[in-house]
């Protein structure tokens, strides 16, 4: 956390706030969400700069600076951007404060697990994007030795998927996600591309899953949270056979689906 449709939901949501906006300054209160060079270098790079673009990949939002060079921003899993009034308090999990003139921008972290850099990422396509095809899917599908949680939780195979949409995607195609990847059938493989792209967009659409942590710009919750179908749904019923949801673990982390619907 926060995924694909979160960072897209805050990227939004910084584009109207930020955009255009010169750096004065940058004042970082903790100097390991700086990585790979010093905060002096760091403060060097982005003072002075204005922001010409923000995009997104994957799970990293990409703040393109008037100096050609872009500032990657990974939140990891408590990672916060806020854009709050000149001079306001600064939270104590606030690790870094942005001077954009007449707002400054904080990057809230109480995990203390995100940060910034100049590098960029190595992730997959777009799931949401032309090039993430079915064709390409499969050719995937086909050449891994791993099950489907582990396969789309790989952002190398396809950027920006988490623990979150990957159940609620396994679900909504109905397959297991202990399922090993390469044995899906031609007619599987397109009921997984067509559940990725589903549960994204509504993602998105729903402005993102806030289950704990994540806030957009504006600190407002996103809705998706209240469209889940597994993801933290143990012993619940589920709403398609009412049998009950179970969770175990697979790919290393907590994995929420139906025995009955996702066999």
């Amino acid at each position: 956390m926060p995924e694909l449709p979160e960072v897209e939901t805050i990227k939004r949501s910084l584009i109207p706030k930020i955009l255009g906006k010169i750096i004065h300054g940058v004042v970082v209160y903790l100097p390991k969400v700086v990585k790979n060079m010093t905060v002096e270098e760091f403060t060097r790079r982005v003072a002075g700069k204005k922001i010409i673009s923000l995009e997104r990949r994957g799970k990293y939002l990409l703040i393109g600076l008037s100096s050609k060079e872009t500032l990657t921003v990974h939140l990891r899993m408590t990672g916060k951007l806020l854009v709050l009034s000149k001079g306001c308090l600064k939270d104590k999990h606030t690790h870094a404060v942005f001077d954009l003139g007449d707002v400054e921008l904080h990057y809230n972290d109480v995990r203390q697990f995100g940060g910034f850099s100049f590098a960029m990422p190595e992730v997959g396509p777009e799931p949401l994007e032309e090039d993430f095809t079915i064709d390409y899917l499969r050719t995937k599908l086909k050449a891994s030795k791993k099950n489907l949680k582990a396969f789309l939780l790989d952002q190398k195979i396809i950027a920006g998927i988490g623990n979150i949409y990957a159940d609620e995607i396994l679900f909504e195609a109905g397959l297991s996600p202990k399922r090993l990847a390469a044995t899906l059938k031609d007619y599987e493989g397109e009921k997984l591309f067509k559940a990725i792209r589903k549960v994204l967009t509504l993602g998105i659409e729903h402005r993102g899953t806030s289950i704990r942590d994540y806030v957009d710009s504006e600190n407002r919750q996103g809705g998706f949270q209240h469209f889940l179908k597994v993801y933290g749904k143990e012993g619940f019923t589920c709403v398609r056979c009412g049998n009950l949801i179970i969770r175990e673990r697979h790919a290393g982390r907590s994995t929420h689906y139906c025995p009955n619907c996702q066999k």
